[in-house]
């Protein structure tokens, strides 16, 4: 059965670009020059090719932000092999959290039909991995994450999930959302002939407008989080001694992780 999938992507600054918060509302500079595909939605990219090849049918990228949101995330897909691009862009959606951006999506997705959504499980700029999830409730879809494999038979998906103590395998009926992890493949490189090519595929440009937004439950003012300020970390180093004369030095440095919250 050839499936139509939805892969959602997103553009982040590049990962050696120095990173910068606006101060006037605290949100993530992103310049242009220095955005890229986010890595791990390059996974889900990926994964979405290779299961268009396994079952035909075809791939539609969804994507939200400015105009380097499609020149820098949308098109490296299309190049890669999708097919073509829906592209939510507003002023209004400056400064959504993962769940105003989820609801975004979904106000996308619901004008399609489609099989499978396919996510990256996080973004290199945030990583939450708020927004696969979230956007599985407002669809009312069922959410198999943190995939590393998927395979869809007949009407339904199974993945293999990372877990602390090796995978568990757990399905669910199609349509469903799917969040792949970062390594669960290796994105294929994209080609001269497929950048010339992806310049001519459909990309269709949507307004908040156009898809149902409501303004108050998006943007800076819509989102349920609020980052109240920033500084820069401090340079300053402690060195901590830990003595092992009773042979408890491992359990005292594992306390010490534990109350820096670094474990």
């Amino acid at each position: 059965m050839p499936l139509n999938i939805a892969v959602c992507v997103k553009r982040v600054p590049d990962t050696a670009a120095d990173k910068n918060l606006d101060p006037t509302d605290f949100t993530l500079r992103r310049e242009p020059d220095e955005s890229i595909l986010n890595p791990v939605d390059e996974v889900a990219v990926e994964e979405a090719l290779r299961l268009k090849e396994a079952h035909g049918g075809e791939v539609t990228v969804v994507t939200v932000g400015p105009e380097a949101a499609l020149t820098k995330a949308a098109r490296r897909a299309l190049s890669m092999g999708c097919d073509k691009v829906v592209h939510l862009s507003d002023p209004v959606l400056h400064g959504s959290d993962a769940q105003a951006i989820a609801y975004a999506l979904a106000c996308v997705l619901r004008r399609g039909s489609y099989d499978l959504i396919v996510c990256g499980s996080e973004s290199t700029d945030a990583r939450t991995s708020l927004v696969p999830p979230a956007l599985a409730e407002y669809l009312n879809l069922p959410g198999l994450f943190h995939a590393r494999t998927v395979e869809v038979e007949g009407d339904r998906v199974r993945v293999q999930r990372e877990a602390d103590q090796g995978y568990d395998v757990i399905e669910g009926p199609l349509p469903a959302v799917v969040g792949i992890n970062w390594g669960a493949n290796e994105p294929r490189y994209p080609s001269f002939k497929g950048i010339q090519g992806a310049k001519n595929k459909p990309v269709e440009s949507l307004t908040a407008a156009d898809v149902g937004i409501e303004s108050t439950r998006v943007g800076l003012a819509g989102s349920q989080s609020q980052v109240l300020g920033f500084a820069a970390r401090s340079a300053e180093r402690r060195r901590i001694l830990v003595d092992n004369k009773d042979g408890n030095a491992h359990v005292k440095l594992a306390d010490f992780l534990q109350e820096a919250k670094l474990i």
